[in-house]
């Protein structure tokens, strides 16, 4: 007998898009604390650089970035959870079976 894995990787009833929203939220919120972690206000303006323009870019696209790695690891997270589950219901469906 082979057990076939559903193709959806989110929970039956959620909705995809608040799932991407909550995953972006969450991604945000988590660079802006990042950022207010490495504001140089916090070293007393000992780190500020010659030209604010280049801390303004640096800070900018780091902030970009960093938003693009939580979500993918948010997502990657998720597909993991899930895989862990289906993988229980298909040794529970394998034991009721034997």
């Amino acid at each position: 007998m082979v057990l076939c894995y559903p193709t959806r990787l989110e929970p039956k009833g959620e909705n995809r898009m608040t799932q991407r929203i909550t995953d972006l939220t969450l991604s945000v919120l988590a660079c802006v604390a990042a950022v207010l972690l490495s504001w140089p206000f916090w070293r007393n303006f000992e780190y500020w650089p010659e030209s604010h323009i280049a801390w303004w870019i640096y800070f900018a696209s780091g902030f970009v970035l960093a938003v693009y790695v939580f979500y993918v690891f948010i997502g990657s997270l998720r597909i993991l959870f899930v895989h862990d589950t289906q993988e229980q219901a298909a040794t529970i469906v394998k034991d009721k079976l034997s």
